[in-house]
């Protein structure tokens, strides 16, 4: 399947794009994480599994466990905080 991935703040700056199309064979946001922190640099550098990284499926908040849809959006972001 292909998703649309998007990155936002830090990680967005970091990685040097906004988004991209990945063919997938994951069922779920931890196996796409896994298979984008797989490549290594700075995908393994900002996705690490220990790293707070809040992630959105269809502009729905999600977790590791969320199915990925068929040609769906899966955002990565890193926390936010208020002040």
């Amino acid at each position: 399947m292909r998703v649309q991935v998007r990155y936002f703040a830090s990680l967005r700056e970091t990685i040097g794009v906004a988004s991209e199309l990945v063919d997938t064979a994951c069922d779920d946001v931890a196996g796409l994480r896994q298979q984008l922190i797989a490549r290594g640099g700075v995908h393994a550098e900002c996705l690490a599994m220990g790293r707070p990284v809040r992630v959105a499926v269809n502009q729905v908040m999600a977790d590791d466990a969320t199915r990925l849809p068929e040609g769906g959006e899966v955002a990565f972001f890193p926390p936010v905080t208020g002040g």
